[in-house]
């Protein structure tokens, strides 16, 4: 089964998307989907994926500050800059980290562990909305 999960986003940083996902997956399981796989894949090339703690927001806050540090948006470092100055550095954080992730399924729901939360990555200032295809097996 496919579907594609729409998010909105209100600019750079984390969003946990963990409940939309569970959500959806919950709806496309039925009695007889137990146990399987969830795949997410972000059609974009300017965000991207992450699973990491969800209790304490200051992780998400700490991983924001050190991927900032290492990958400026300092134009004068870049050559593609015609849609501004955090484009060519929210491709360069998505290449670092993941535009796919593959979370086994146990007892029809995601097996997350205890802390941990699915985020979207956005590394555009932009809002609007980004497409996360979820594929069930």
């Amino acid at each position: 089964m496919i579907e594609t999960l729409s998010v909105n986003v209100s600019g750079q940083g984390l969003h946990d998307i963990t409940k939309s996902v569970s959500d959806l997956v919950s709806s496309m399981t039925s009695s007889n989907d137990r146990e399987g796989l969830c795949t997410l894949f972000i059609q974009h090339t300017s965000a991207s994926l992450l699973i990491q703690e969800n209790y304490d927001p200051a992780v998400c806050h700490d991983l924001e500050a050190w991927l900032k540090r290492l990958v400026p948006e300092d134009e004068a470092l870049y050559t593609h800059t015609q849609e501004g100055p955090d484009d060519m550095p929210a491709h360069i954080k998505s290449a670092l980290t993941a535009v796919s992730l593959s979370i086994p399924i146990l007892d029809s729901q995601l097996a997350l562990g205890t802390w941990q939360g699915i985020f979207l990555w956005e590394h555009r200032h932009h809002r609007g909305k980004r497409k996360i295809v979820v594929h069930l097996v």
